[in-house]
């Protein structure tokens, strides 16, 4: 398989990111992607033994990675996380609104508790809402910012047994395009990322018929593994994309296409 992150080396020199949802899988697949192309990285999750580790992991091997603990469902937690990000990193010029909740898979929605209802649209929606929001001044001040927000292809084929996470997706999707608006008078470019089923810890509960299901009916029909995603991150935060702003960018093999 062709390595997709060839040739990414210097696209973000100087560039100062934060990611949530950055301990592990395909948050920290983007953090160490953006250090190998020259950025410094600020990694936020809720599991602090976790998230530190990462951080090491990438100081290991000569990175700039600070690691921030956040509690997306806590307005309060997302402040000073963004506060504690810019103050580390010495400015902010790149978002990444990576950490999410499934939590309903497998449940139809009839079965889904009103509790986990709001806990999905709190952390994925609200969350990425606030989190931008909370970087607004410092993406602006850096004249280059940019955001991008994960969202997912299940919001564009209506993936049964996954109602919130679904409805939280197609939310995320939807405001990115009213963020992009209100935020391109400060030059912050604002996309959206939908990747298929990716390989990574957080997905091992998906039942195998699921992931049969992706490689049977993708064009390209394997896996999808990080590095499948973490490039067009990359072209998202960097000068490339500039005139690029309040896009979905469908990252999944052609298993659907917007």
């Amino acid at each position: 398989m062709t390595d997709v992150n060839t040739g990414a080396a210097q696209l973000l020199v100087g560039r100062r990111i934060l990611v949530t949802g950055g301990a592990r899988g395909l948050g920290l697949a983007f953090a160490r992607h953006f250090c190998e192309a020259g950025a410094a990285v600020a990694i936020a999750d809720i599991r602090a033994e976790l998230v530190q580790g990462a951080a090491q992991s990438l100081r290991a091997s000569g990175f700039t990675a600070h690691a921030l603990v956040a509690d997306l469902s806590d307005p309060a937690s997302i402040e000073r996380c963004a506060g504690e990000a810019v103050a580390a990193l010495g400015g902010l010029d790149g978002l990444v609104n990576n950490a999410a909740v499934t939590d309903s898979g497998g449940k139809k929605g009839d079965d889904i508790s009103v509790e986990t209802w709001d806990r999905v649209m709190n952390v994925n929606v609200r969350g990425t809402w606030l989190m931008s929001r909370a970087c607004h001044a410092a993406l602006a001040a850096s004249g280059r910012g940019a955001i991008v927000n994960l969202a997912s292809d299940t919001a564009l084929w209506g993936a049964p047994n996954l109602m919130a996470y679904v409805a939280s997706k197609g939310a995320v999707i939807s405001l990115t395009r009213a963020l992009a608006r209100e935020y391109g008078a400060d030059g912050i470019t604002v996309n959206a990322i939908a990747p298929g089923l990716v390989l990574v810890e957080a997905t091992e509960y998906v039942p195998e018929s699921r992931h049969r299901l992706y490689i049977e009916q993708r064009a390209l029909q394997r896996e999808q593994v990080p590095a499948d995603v973490t490039g067009v991150a990359l072209f998202a935060l960097s000068d490339l994309s500039r005139f690029v702003t309040g896009q979905l960018l469908p990252v999944n093999g052609g298993f659907v296409f917007n």
